[in-house]
């Protein structure tokens, strides 16, 4: 859970607020209906939808998800899950009052544990997350970038903190300008190591 709070914290502190909730649906879909948790992932959710929706100027969208964002908080302690939800929950409240409040000011930022963070600052679980979350928002092929990230975790298993997939999917998520050129050095090498372990396999 931490893991993936962080995750779609940074994606959407980043600004992507269309991707944030993929982040978080996942876990939330696993949850029972009305727990802590699930009323805490549904309203991130759509919180995240509520900013995108203003954004693109939907306000009646806008406005409703944000009505509903700020029940599913209400109830939940302030600081549920080391998230701070005072303040999303005032902006929530602005915002339904008046949803183009985005144009004049950027949303609140999802406070976590005490620091807000990025793309650029999270660890490598969150970093794994939020890469297959932007390689489906960026129209890129999720496919390699999860087995990237599958070696990423054997690798890291193994003892080899300097794997070539744990720095590609840390570039992928960093490098906004240079998104494309990583992915397809990612793709190579996951092309290669599939092909290793297919020689490996086919020896036995």
């Amino acid at each position: 859970m931490r893991d993936r709070l962080r995750a779609g914290a940074a994606v959407f502190n980043d600004g992507h607020y269309h991707a944030a909730h993929d982040a978080w649906e996942d876990r939330w879909l696993e949850l029972a209906a009305d727990s802590d948790d699930e009323l805490l992932l549904h309203g991130l959710i759509q919180y995240s939808a509520a900013v995108y929706h203003a954004r693109e100027r939907n306000w009646e969208g806008a406005v409703g998800l944000a009505e509903s964002a700020g029940e599913y908080l209400a109830g939940l302690p302030a600081d549920y899950r080391d998230l701070r939800l005072e303040p999303i929950r005032s902006f929530l409240a602005r915002l339904a009052a008046d949803p183009e409040v985005v144009e004049r000011r950027q949303a609140e930022e999802i406070e976590h544990e005490g620091t807000t963070p990025t793309l650029a600052d999270i660890g490598f679980e969150p970093t794994a997350i939020a890469a297959v979350v932007l390689a489906e928002e960026f129209g890129y092929d999720e496919e390699p970038v999860g087995r990237a990230r599958a070696y990423a975790r054997q690798d890291l298993e193994a003892g080899e903190d300097d794997s070539r997939f744990i720095t590609l999917l840390f570039d992928f998520v960093r490098e906004d300008d240079h998104r494309g050129i990583i992915y397809r050095r990612l793709t190579d090498h996951v092309s290669r190591r599939r092909a290793r372990e297919e020689d490996v396999d086919g020896l036995f």
